[in-house]
């Protein structure tokens, strides 16, 4: 399974903003445990763009800290599941 992160570099933490996130942290889990990461750029999609884009690299989770109502609606029609709010470290979030 992949889960998404949006990844502030600067600090390691949960990117507080979906709509302008620049990057994100993806991770393969495997038996509960993480295998393997990687951040990747945001593919220069915005807002609406972003959950496609996402699913499109196998991505199943995506945790993040706020968004708006575009977001969410843009979010649940790409399929993906959401666990926003989150304010903590992206690997601390993933585990």
């Amino acid at each position: 399974m992949k889960i998404a992160v949006t990844y502030e570099k600067e600090t390691g933490n949960v990117f507080q903003h979906f709509g302008k996130t620049q990057y994100f942290k993806i991770y393969q889990i495997e038996g509960g445990k993480i295998i393997s990461s990687e951040i990747i750029d945001n593919g220069g999609n915005g807002h609406h763009a972003l959950p496609p884009f996402l699913k499109s690299l196998g991505v199943e989770i995506l945790i993040l800290g706020n968004r708006g109502q575009g977001a969410i609606d843009a979010i649940a029609a790409s399929g993906l599941k959401e666990l926003p709010g989150i304010t903590d470290s992206a690997d601390n979030a993933a585990e």
